[in-house]
């Protein structure tokens, strides 16, 4: 069995397997929460919150049941190991939504339905499924932090343009001045695909240069 190397897992996910840019997944919430850098901000820390906790949570459960099962059993219990899986994503996403609630009111008004929606990020699951399932927890963690991190930065560079470019601000602060016209497109729907359809292709051309190198 390959070595992984703690390193290359973490940084994987921010430009050779960016979960937007590179591999294509969890672009709803993107689109839709990346209006403001807040925003996006918050969705993507709270994805990286219930990826970390789901990862571990998943690793040590396999580990636990392939240590105190017979292989007949475990493979049983392989078979039903996706609606496992739902069941402790679901209950951290359960956790992160009452904590924005609690303590985070106005922005999870912001993201409203989004953060219930975590449960079936196709981030989320196929990250237990592909890894957490299969590694231990060390590697889990780093995995789920590295695709945390870059999804996170990738809907911070997303919400960054389209906040600049269609209110003229960052954060809520003014960046060009008064006399600044914004293009109202890009805090839009339209806006959002242009955004994400440019930055794919910068990535795919990053990936494709660091593939020949």
């Amino acid at each position: 069995m390959k070595k992984l190397s703690i390193t290359a897992e973490f940084f994987k996910g921010f430009i050779r397997e960016n979960p937007i840019f590179c591999l294509y997944l969890g672009l709803c919430p993107a689109l839709a929460t990346s209006s403001s850098v807040k925003n996006a901000l918050g969705m993507g820390l709270s994805t990286t919150a219930v990826l970390i906790a789901s990862n571990i949570t998943i690793s040590m459960l396999i580990s636990i049941l392939r240590l105190t099962l017979n292989d007949n059993f475990f493979n049983k219990i392989q078979q039903i190991r996706i609606p496992m899986f739902i069941v402790v994503i679901a209950s951290f996403v359960t956790v992160v939504d009452f904590v924005l609630k609690g303590y985070f009111p106005a922005l999870s008004k912001e993201l409203g339905l989004f953060v219930p929606l975590i449960v079936v990020n196709c981030i989320i699951l196929g990250r237990a499924e592909a890894f957490a399932s299969k590694n231990n927890v060390v590697l889990s963690f780093v995995d789920a932090l590295g695709m945390g991190l870059g999804f996170t930065l990738s809907l911070s560079l997303l919400g960054t343009v389209r906040e600049i470019l269609g209110a003229g601000q960052f954060m809520g602060l003014s960046v060009f001045g008064e006399n600044f016209k914004p293009a109202i497109i890009f805090v839009l729907a339209p806006g959002a695909f242009l955004t994400i359809g440019f930055l794919m292709g910068f990535f795919h051309h990053i990936s494709s240069l660091h593939k020949k190198g």
